[in-house]
């Protein structure tokens, strides 16, 4: 499936770049999912629309920034 490469990836990196992370742990993953999930309203959600748009500008911003909490919130666990 290559919705991860349009949707995922490009959040993911940016978020782990402005963390400045090496490393990606699974709360990262957990908090990309998450965010990606809570970018499709309740109201839109239905068995045809489960995951936003590729057009979605709001989906790369949402998983960088709780990518970016994530690595964050690690290091600080270090």
């Amino acid at each position: 499936n290559q919705i991860n490469n349009v949707l995922v990836f490009p959040g993911v990196f940016r978020g782990l770049l402005d963390a400045q992370s090496r490393t990606v742990n699974t709360d990262m993953m957990l908090a990309a999912a998450g965010a990606l999930a809570n970018v499709v309203a309740e109201d839109e959600l239905n068995a045809n629309y489960i995951i936003p748009s590729v057009f979605n500008a709001q989906a790369t911003e949402a998983v960088a920034a709780a990518v970016k909490r994530a690595a964050l919130a690690a290091r600080k666990g270090e």
